[in-house]
């Protein structure tokens, strides 16, 4: 038989043996109706009918209501959420589909939460289930009896929680807790908002009608009806002056199930006046509060952001470095050592070559034809070719340096000849590094001309706005953004790391010198180490030196510290200025190239044209076209015109093969540099030039040298500057030596003359000068700016005598200098006379020609 607990608190035996009397006798002669005597799906039928839609569960007479806990799992509360989606609109009959279909299938009975909840009920008590009502998100069910007037709800619960603890059913998502039960003593509220449970529960105190007052319940007696539910970690009252109304009282358990249970039992409760509910009773109200979890970490990192956000910086660094560096060496090795090139795979050369043999006319031909003519010229350089070798056999840690003007073939020298048959060699150009806009552009094309990826360039923006916002906001830098120079110096630390490791991929431990160091090995044998060649060195270095330096200093280290040799290619004559901040102590090794001899252009011109000489149908070849083309005499004239530059001579190749004669390719060639001359230095009078760099000289200036250079081949350096064109400054003339208008010869490291930037301009300076109306209008702007300089000092002159005018009685020390001044002035006025008729006469000439 059962002993019944009449609650948490103890109670008189008197009382309790009297109970238990009493309920086993109302249980043994109670003739109510069993529901496991019918079948599951009729039984099933009357225990899962609709929620009122009221929200309320409504007791009759002889009936009592309990909530059973754990008998669903509470994560299956998020099928709440689905309540939004179209397809899932009633999720109660979906919930009622389930419920039956796990009722109905007998081979999983412990899944089955009715059958959980059926099984909390023990079979000796005569009891009728009327309805069972299940809360998913709650995790449990209401459970409606109908039992006998004799019987209290009381002692059903004690009967009940006996059985319970005896049993100890446990369904089978916990198998740690077992299943709980406890009379609903209040009048719960069925709702289906997304409210969920949590440990916290919040008690408001409302007044049981319309002018009622409701009492605030002490901690004793939030205990005493709470306690009963499960372990209580706090209660917490309204803090005091809080003015927020109904009054409410703070509960936190130690176990969500327990809160649960507390929440459907007591929601509703009306705590009468002899329990504290005051006059006229006090209702509480039962709402669930999200519990906030104390995160000290969390808080301490949001708090101190001076200290962590540099710590951040430091982690995402090591990590990257630890993760991408060896990524990115591996990538420049492979872009060094051309691993990943089609031209240089074994296979791709075998059926090329195949194609070649097969395909002559259209594939070896041309190409011999495109390099005959290089072979002459790479034989007249042949002393400067075998140079370069041998200092790459040397160890001396200094630059090479390979210096001509543009198109005199450095790049074909060094890469093709110099360097043929090295495998580890590293090529970088300048000029897209050079001309990208932005730090992101430069970083990108400094990464992409040393095969260094992955490559995040567009982070660097990234990083900065990150630390803009951040220094507003805490006042200092996070450290995430990088600098240019901070970003390209990784980029040249780890092609220095790749170029080391190929220094030294041969080295085996047989070595009879395996005992030296890496430094020392690579001092030892120079030939092992790779080539760094930097071409376009210096382009464009007016805009800004800052990619240079960084690579000139980066050079430096790879000399010093024997890692390869640094060949330089450049155009600039001042070079030494700018590679000497990085060796200041070093001579640097130079090979300067000019333009080819008479004789060396004449064959290179000739052997393009007879490497198109093709074998007739019977197999005999063609005469040459230098043998049967009777207008190759007017070579010699024109060679004497082009000089010896590779590109103007290849150029004249190309327009004779086409069929023009050698004077009418000249003259188109002049007629095309002239046009170039005019675009590039004069008539663009903006503020910017053709390349859009900021000008550092003016179209009267430019004109200067070409009318000057029209009439003789050099001009002496120092005697261009006293005219008061350039006015003593040779700024001017260094701008056009880097835009290749003139070129400034030295001698004994000083500037000594000033010829054509190439020897072609010559002759189209004197087409520019011969165009009289031409002439006629830059000749006038000179003379205008001529005029203004002369008038202002004739103003300067002007000013001064009157101020030695006015001084009281004329002394005499100051009667030479006003002689002096007007000796100046009139000077100066027959000059500005003198310019005037030159002005008219040229004003004539605009006034009547075209």
């Amino acid at each position: 038989m059962f002993a019944i607990k009449t609650g948490f608190g103890s109670a008189a035996a008197s009382q309790r043996q009297y109970a238990n009397r009493t309920l086993n006798r109302h249980l043994h002669t109670a003739k109510f109706h069993n529901p496991r005597a019918y079948p599951r799906a009729a039984r099933f039928k009357s225990t899962t009918p609709a929620v009122p839609k009221s929200g309320h569960i409504e007791e009759g007479p002889n009936e009592s209501l309990l909530f059973i806990d754990n008998i669903f799992p509470l994560r299956l509360s998020f099928l709440l959420c689905l309540t939004n989606l179209p397809f899932f609109t009633d999720p109660e009959k979906i919930l009622q589909r389930i419920l039956k279909q796990l009722h109905d299938d007998q081979r999983i009975p412990a899944a089955d939460p009715i059958n959980i909840a059926e099984r909390a009920l023990p079979d000796s008590i005569s009891l009728s289930v009327k309805q069972i009502l299940p809360r998913l998100k709650e995790g449990g069910a209401y459970a409606k009896l109908l039992h006998d007037s004799k019987i209290s709800p009381p002692d059903i619960e004690s009967a009940l929680q006996e059985y319970l603890e005896k049993t100890s059913p446990k369904p089978w998502f916990n198998p740690f807790r077992s299943v709980g039960s406890h009379l609903v003593r209040g009048r719960p509220w069925l709702e289906d908002l997304q409210r969920y449970p949590s440990q916290k529960l919040r008690v408001e105190f409302l007044p049981t009608g319309p002018g009622a007052e409701a009492a605030e319940l002490p901690e004793e007696t939030l205990y005493t009806l709470f306690r009963t539910y499960g372990k209580l970690g706090d209660i917490k009252p309204q803090p005091t002056g809080s003015k927020d109304l109904p009054k409410y009282a703070t509960l936190y358990y130690g176990n969500i199930r327990d809160a649960i249970m507390a929440k459907n039992c007591m929601h509703g409760f009306v705590l009468p006046e002899s329990e504290g509910g005051g006059k006229n009773g006090t209702v509480l109200k039962m709402v669930y509060e999200k519990r906030t979890k104390a995160r000290f970490l969390r808080d301490w990192i949001m708090n101190h952001p001076r200290i962590v956000i540099p710590i951040v910086a430091a982690i995402v660094a090591s990590v990257t470095v630890a993760i991408f560096d060896p990524v990115r060496t591996f990538f420049i090795k492979t872009h060094i050592t051309h691993t990943f090139h089609l031209t240089e795979n074994k296979v791709y050369s075998w059926f090329r070559s195949q194609l070649t043999r097969a395909n002559e006319i259209l594939s070896f031909k041309r190409h011999e034809g495109e390099n005959a003519g290089m072979s002459v010229v790479w034989d007249d350089r042949r002393g400067d070719i075998e140079q370069i070798r041998t200092w790459l056999m040397e160890t001396a840690d200094t630059f090479i340096v390979v210096q001509g003007p543009r198109g005199s073939g450095k790049r074909e020298l060094v890469l093709d000849e110099a360097l043929k048959g090295r495998r580890n060699t590293l090529h970088i150009d300048c000029k897209p590094i050079q001309e990208a806009r932005g730090d992101s552009s430069t970083i990108f094309a400094a990464a992409r001309e040393v095969g260094y990826r992955p490559i995040f360039s567009w982070m660097n923006t990234f990083s900065s706005m990150i630390d803009l916002a951040a220094q507003g906001t805490i006042g200092t830098k996070t450290g995430f953004s990088e600098t240019l120079d901070s970003q390209l110096q990784k980029i040249w630390q780890n092609t220095t790391n790749a170029l080391k490791e190929l220094a030294l991929e041969g080295r085996s431990k047989d070595d009879k010198d395996s005992e030296l160091g890496d430094d020392e090995y690579l001092e030892a044998h120079p030939e092992r180490r790779p080539v760094v060649v930097i071409d376009n060195f210096l382009h464009k270095s007016q805009e800004s030196n800052i990619v240079y330096d960084k690579i000139s200093e980066w050079a430096a280290s790879l000399t010093t510290g024997n890692v390869a040799h640094v060949i330089f290619l450049t155009n600039d004559v001042s070079f030494s200025k700018s590679l000497s901040k990085a060796l200041p102590d070093r001579v640097f090794r130079q090979v300067s190239l000019g333009d080819c001899s008479p004789e060396v252009a004449k064959r290179f011109v000739v052997n393009h044209l007879n490497a198109d000489a093709d074998e007739g149908s019977q197999g005999e070849k063609k005469s040459p076209p230098s043998e049967s083309r009777q207008d190759l005499g007017e070579l010699d004239g024109c060679i004497d015109i082009l000089g010896g530059r590779l590109t103007d001579l290849e150029f004249l190749a190309r327009r004779i093969k086409t069929g023009e004669t050698p004077n009418k390719a000249v003259q188109q060639i002049i007629d095309q540099s002239a046009s170039e001359i005019l675009k590039m230095y004069i008539l663009d009078i903006g503020t910017s030039s053709g390349n859009g760099s900021s000008r550092s000289w003016t179209p009267e200036q430019a004109w200067l040298l070409i009318k000057s250079l029209a009439t003789t081949p050099s001009l002496r350096y120092n005697e261009l500057l006293l005219s008061d064109t350039f006015k003593s400054s040779d700024g001017a003339l260094l701008a056009l030596e880097q835009f290749e208008l003139i070129t400034i010869v030295s001698q004994n490291g000083r500037p000594h003359s000033i010829k054509p930037g190439k020897p072609v301009y010559q002759a189209a300076f004197k087409q520019l000068v011969a165009d009289r109306v031409l002439k006629a209008r830059l000749d006038l702007a000179v003379l205008t700016q001529l005029i203004g300089i002369e008038t202002k000092g004739i103003d300067k002159a002007e000013a001064e005598l009157a101020l030695l005018g006015g001084l009281p009685g004329q002394p005499r020390e100051v009667k030479s200098r006003v002689k002096w001044l007007l000796a100046k002035m009139q000077s100066s006025q027959g000059k500005v006379e003198g310019w005037e008729k030159e002005g008219k006469a040229l004003k004539e000439v605009l006034a009547k020609e075209y």
